[in-house]
């Protein structure tokens, strides 16, 4: 069976100006360690997951150094869309702009070797103390069925004794780890392991690895990792 690894939230800017060191000093020079990392770790037979935020591009034109910087990190790379990923066009474009051995997924799935790996952004869950106002409500509603779409996708491509990975962008429960109709629906399709970003450690949400109903959820953002690849192990 193929090696997992996973980070998320690289935020790459190598044609746009906004450098992620804007946010602190810990980023600097991170591309290169997250590189470093990736390529020490991740065998050319291996997979690596991206979960959003891959690229600070607004437009598609604007990303190609940025898919660069993915064509040198080794293995099959996964990747989905982020909130921030303002450059990802439609599926077919996508897939067309990006190397081969990059593998878009959006409200789908694809087999290797034993493993289904479905995947689509979500969005976030209401906390306890907010509610969710009527667009925030509109959005989640339609990623719940966004979700539903992937993993009835990943249904038809499962063979007896695989495993099902799940990748989303954002945390699919709130911080206090309620369940949610995302929760409620990686249990209903007996989930495996479910990886997602978008937090960067605000909230004293930085817990790698919580497992709820049986469920493995990996919190994956770089920064968090410390812009080191984590590997996913079934």
């Amino acid at each position: 069976m193929k090696k997992i690894y996973a980070i998320s939230d690289l935020h790459l800017s190598y044609q746009v100006d906004k450098p992620m060191d804007l946010f602190g000093g810990h980023w600097t020079g991170y591309e290169d360690k997250i590189l470093q990392s990736w390529n020490s770790k991740v065998g050319i037979d291996d997979i690596g997951i991206i979960a959003g935020d891959i690229s600070w591009a607004m437009k598609m034109s604007e990303a190609g150094q940025d898919f660069e910087y993915l064509k040198k990190l080794n293995g099959t790379k996964i990747i989905i869309r982020g909130n921030h990923d303002y450059w990802w066009d439609s599926i077919g474009k996508v897939r067309a702009a990006v190397a081969p051995d990059i593998i878009a997924l959006q409200n789908d799935a694809i087999r290797f070797d034993g493993i289904v790996f479905a995947g689509t952004r979500g969005w976030k869950v209401p906390e306890r103390s907010r509610e969710q106002n009527a667009e925030d409500k509109k959005i989640f509603d339609r990623e719940v069925i966004r979700l539903e779409l992937a993993l009835q996708d990943a249904t038809k491509k499962m063979k007896d004794g695989d495993k099902l990975i799940v990748i989303v962008h954002y945390p699919p429960f709130n911080a206090m780890r309620d369940d949610s109709a995302f929760t409620e629906m990686l249990e209903k399709y007996k989930v495996d392991v479910c990886i997602y970003g978008h937090l960067h450690g605000k909230g004293g949400r930085k817990e790698l690895e919580t497992t709820k109903n049986g469920i493995r959820y990996f919190l994956t953002s770089c920064d968090v990792l410390g812009f080191e690849v984590a590997e996913i192990e079934l």
